[in-house]
C-alpha cells in the first residue's frame, strides 16, 4: 500500500544483513526516504531531519531499546517508533506500547510484510494529520476577522479590536446586538485565532430548544434518566472540553436553568441528568443576546449572579444602519460571492441602488441585506442591479421605497420578512427547501408562514 505523501524512516539495526532487508523491502516505495543506522548513537546524533518514522531494535550495543526509545520520544514526541526485538517479551512489548511506541514487531520470517503494512498505515495517519492541519489553517484563514468580517467604519474597528484582544486570552465573552448582527460569526473568529482552535466549537441557541430539553441538551443525561432516555447523551458542556461553547440567546435562559449553570460555571464541572458522579469539563464561554442583559437584571429576568459571571469581555455589535460605507461593502462581498457560487455573470450594483441601500435602515442587518441581495442578483437579467431589483420593503399602492416619504421602518420586521421570504418563493417557483437553504432558515418557519397566510405558493 502506498502512501500519498513522502515519509522519512530511520531504520535502527546492527544486525546489517537484517537492516539491509528491512531498508530494501521499504525502498520499494518510492514515496519513502530511507536511512539506516547500525547505533543508537548515529540515530539519536541525525534526529534533527525530523523522521517521520523510526523502526528500533530492541537490542543495541550501545543502548538498550527502552532507553533510546524514550530519548527519541523526548526529542521528537510524534514520531512513531516501531519497536524490533529478537524475543517475545509480553510483558516489554506492553510497557513500550503504554509509553508511546506505534508497534512491537518480533523478529521472523514475517517481519518485513508486516512492518511493509505498519508503514503504511502510519503514512495514512500522516496523511489525514496533515489534512486536519490544512482544514485548520483553513478555517482559521475563513474565520480571520480581517477576512470572515467585513467592515471599515470606526465601530468596527473597535470591534475588531476586542476580538483580537479575546483571542489571546481565555475569558469570558458577552456579545450583544441586533438580530442579524453577527454575533456567532464573531464567537467563531474568536474562537479560531484562539489557542483552542484545534478543538470544538460547540454552539447552542437557548431560544430554539424547548426548556425540558434543554437541561439535557446543556450537561446530558444517563440512560433511563427520564422517559425516552433509552442511552446515554453527552451534554454540549462535555463536547466541548477543551473547545469553546457558545450559548446563543443566553437571555432566553429559564430562571431555574440559570442557577444551575451558574454552579456548573462556578464548579467548572457537570452532572448528567440521572448521573451520580461529577464530570469536570475544560471549555472556554461565550454568550451572546439580543437584549439588554443588565436591563433584564433589573426586571427580574436574569439573575444578577449570573450576569457577572458572564459579563467578562463585552463586545457590542452596530446595527447596520450606524455603519455608514460598509453596507456598500459587505453588499458587494454578498454579491460577487453570490454570483460566483451560483455560475451568474458578475453583477454591480447601480448609483441608484448603492443610494438606496444606503438610505435604507435595515432593521434585519447583515442577514436581512445578504437576502436582500442575492434575490436580487437572481432577478436581475442583466450585470447591473437597479434600484427597482431590492426588495426592501413591501410595494404598495403602487409606490417603492424610492417614491414614497414613509419611513420604512414604520412596516413591521414580520411582514419585511415575509415579504423577501415571498419574492423568493416566486423566484424559485414555490421549492420551500431550496428558498430555507438560501435565506438559511429553518423550512418548518417557511411553512408555517405559509399556514398563516403571510406567503403564498403562487
Amino acid at each position: 500500500m502506498t502512501s500519498s505523501l513522502p515519509i522519512t524512516i530511520f531504520i535502527v539495526e546492527d544486525n546489517l544483513w537484517y537492516g539491509e532487508l528491512l531498508e530494501y523491502k521499504l525502498a520499494q516505495n518510492p514515496d519513502y526516504t530511507v536511512r539506516r543506522f547500525t547505533t543508537a548513537k548515529d540515530c539519536l546524533a541525525n534526529l534533527g531531519e525530523q523522521p517521520d518514522l523510526i523502526t528500533l531494535d530492541y537490542s543495541l550495543p550501545d543502548g538498550k531499546g527502552d532507553q533510546v526509545f524514550r530519548q527519541i520520544k523526548e526529542r521528537l514526541p510524534d514520531v512513531a517508533v516501531i519497536i524490533i526485538s529478537g524475543q517475545e517479551d509480553i510483558r516489554t512489548a506492553i510497557g513500550l506500547l503504554r509509553q508511546g511506541a506505534y508497534d512491537y514487531l518480533v523478529k521472523d520470517e514475517e517481519t518485513a510484510d508486516r512492518l511493509w503494512n505498519a508503514v503504511g498505515n502510519v503514512g495514512k495517519q500522516l496523511a489525514l494529520r496533515q489534512e486536519n492541519a490544512r482544514l485548520r489553517e483553513q478555517i482559521g484563514r475563513k474565520y480571520d476577522p480581517k477576512r470572515a468580517i467585513l467592515g471599515s467604519s470606526q465601530q468596527m474597528r473597535h470591534v475588531f479590536s476586542l476580538i483580537e484582544k479575546a483571542a489571546r486570552t481565555n475569558i469570558t465573552v458577552s456579545i450583544s446586538g441586533e438580530t442579524g448582527t453577527g454575533k456567532e460569526l464573531v464567537a467563531k473568529a474568536i474562537h479560531f485565532q484562539s489557542e483552542r482552535s484545534n478543538h470544538a466549537f460547540v454552539a447552542i441557541n437557548v431560544a430554539a430548544i424547548p426548556r425540558e430539553l434543554l437541561e439535557s441538551e446543556l450537561f446530558g443525561h444517563e440512560k433511563g434518566a427520564f422517559t425516552g432516555a433509552v442511552n446515554r447523551r453527552i451534554g454540549r458542556f462535555e463536547e466541548a472540553h477543551k473547545g469553546t461553547l457558545f450559548l446563543d440567546e443566553i437571555a432566553e435562559l429559564d430562571l431555574s436553568l440559570q442557577a444551575k449553570l451558574l454552579r456548573v460555571l462556578q464548579e467548572r464541572e457537570v452532572n448528567r441528568l440521572g448521573g451520580t458522579s461529577t464530570i469536570p469539563f475544560d471549555a472556554r464561554l461565550m454568550v451572546a443576546t439580543h437584549r439588554d442583559l443588565a436591563q433584564e437584571v433589573q426586571q427580574g429576568r436574569f439573575r444578577e449572579d449570573l450576569y457577572y459571571r458572564l459579563l467578562g469581555l463585552p463586545i457590542v455589535l452596530p446595527p447596520l444602519r450606524e455603519r455608514g460605507q460598509d453596507v456598500l461593502l459587505l453588499a458587494e462581498a454578498f454579491l460577487q460571492e453570490f454570483c460566483t457560487q451560483n455560475n451568474l455573470p458578475n453583477s454591480r450594483l447601480s448609483p441608484d441602488a448603492q443610494q438606496l441601500l444606503l438610505q435604507y435602515p435595515f432593521p434585519g442587518n447583515i442577514r436581512e441585506l445578504k437576502a436582500v441581495i442575492e434575490l436580487a442578483a437572481v432577478l436581475t437579467d442583466g450585470e447591473i442591479i437597479q434600484a427597482q431589483a431590492l426588495s426592501l420593503r413591501r410595494q404598495s399602492a403602487g409606490m417603492t421605497v424610492s417614491e414614497t416619504d414613509e419611513a420604512p421602518q414604520d412596516e413591521s420586521l414580520r411582514a419585511q420578512t415575509a415579504n423577501i421570504v415571498q419574492r423568493y418563493l416566486d423566484a424559485y417557483k414555490g421549492n420551500i427547501l431550496q428558498v430555507a437553504a438560501k435565506l438559511q432558515i429553518g423550512k418548518s418557519t417557511i411553512y408555517r408562514m405559509v399556514q398563516n397566510n403571510e406567503v403564498r405558493i403562487r
